[in-house]
């Protein structure tokens, strides 16, 4: 088990930037995708909206296993999900190289109405096409419960 950060680390998260980089939704994988959600494929190359939950991460150069370890993760159980919100500017097509950027933009520590205190910590990431317009943005938010006996 890993020692329950001070409350500034996690304060201290806001701010960090993930390296950035480039990720081009291949057709292949558009095809895949869009088949795991039982749905067609969309006309002339539109990328599912689906590839938003693993694409602006690998894209911004980080991976779910390195943000588990930012906000220093008790376990792989300790992460709840709170909310994934995406926000579609310009539909992303495939075989187009985005430019993506990361952050995380809030940090805190709060206890629930339970008492049981875990880190709030939201990552955003930006989706931008060739031409530098901002096409999508994905604001994650994830809970690290924190055992604090």
């Amino acid at each position: 088990m890993h020692a329950i950060p001070a409350e500034e680390a996690t304060k201290a998260l806001v701010g960090h930037e993930f390296p950035g980089g480039s990720y081009k939704i291949a057709h292949w994988e558009n095809f895949l995708l869009t088949g795991c959600t039982g749905a067609e494929p969309l006309p002339n190359g539109l990328a599912h909206p689906v590839a938003l939950f693993h694409v602006p991460i690998m894209g911004a150069g980080t991976s779910i296993a390195e943000m588990f370890e930012l906000g220093q993760a008790e376990s792989q159980l300790s992460i709840i999900p709170e909310s994934y919100d995406w926000e579609i500017f310009q539909s992303l097509k495939e075989e187009v190289e985005y430019d993506i950027s990361g952050a995380v933009v809030a940090a805190e520590r709060r206890t629930n109405a339970q008492g049981q205190t875990y880190d709030w910590v939201q990552f955003c990431f930006d989706v931008r096409s060739p031409e530098g317009t901002l096409s999508a943005r994905s604001t994650i938010t994830w809970q690290y419960t924190r055992n604090m006996l």
